[in-house]
């Protein structure tokens, strides 16, 4: 029986394609990685876990290889499928077993209350449903189970906002796959019904300037048991 399980399934039609911007991210991820200090976070976002988790907007797959030991099993899901071709390869060198899955945050093709963590990282800001969205994902994980996300947003003063907001209307989400920048990710979780742990409010890039992207949060929430 093989260690590591990686496929990519097939679906008759791919619930998000933006190709343009999934090659531009894909080179741009890697190089923010270290750059940006974005291999710090995606360390801290996912030290600790274990058993059985659901990635939900896996993208390139850069997270699978800060996944501990601990973890029996990481499901990906991707929709875009530029992106999920070089997940299904990130997965290949993974650590832990990946399985990387087309579908839609909206409607996860998982069973419920499957999985013992879920991760969400750069995801929130771009699903079509944010409240279907996490109510898909309180559905799939077990009672108790924690949500680990990191996720930009909503920030800085009225001039930041305010240009959050007019970009959001007009330029920003066609030429960024979709991508908003005004959401706001701890009250969406907290509305959704889960339980709020620690979270922090992190800048990205880490030392450089203030960007309409670079108001993040990083931490934990739950799913009531």
């Amino acid at each position: 029986m093989p260690l590591r399980s990686v496929r990519a399934r097939g679906a008759p039609r791919d619930a998000v394609h933006h190709p343009l911007f999934a090659r531009y991210y894909a080179r741009f991820s890697v190089s923010a990685e270290t750059r940006m200090g974005m291999a710090r976070v995606r360390e801290r976002l996912l030290a600790g876990l274990s058993g059985r988790v659901i990635e939900v907007g896996a993208g390139n797959g850069l997270n699978f290889s800060h996944y501990p030991g601990t973890v029996s099993e990481v499901v990906a899901i991707e929709p875009e499928r530029v992106l999920r071709r070089l997940a299904v390869e990130a997965g290949q060198r993974a650590r832990v077993p990946v399985d990387v899955a087309p579908g839609a945050a909206e409607a996860l093709p998982v069973k419920s209350e499957a999985f013992d963590a879920a991760v969400v990282s750069l995801v929130l800001c771009s699903v079509r449903d944010v409240p279907r969205a996490l109510a898909e994902l309180r559905r799939v994980l077990r009672p108790g189970a924690q949500v680990r996300f990191f996720e930009h947003g909503r920030g800085g003063g009225r001039v930041m906002t305010f240009t959050q907001s007019a970009l959001d209307r007009t330029l920003w989400p066609p030429l960024s796959g979709g991508c908003h920048l005004s959401r706001e990710p701890v009250a969406a979780l907290r509305e959704a019904g889960f339980t709020l742990g620690p979270y922090r409010r992190v800048m990205m890039p880490e030392n450089g300037p203030a960007l309409p992207s670079s108001y993040c949060v990083l931490g934990t929430a739950w799913r009531p048991s």
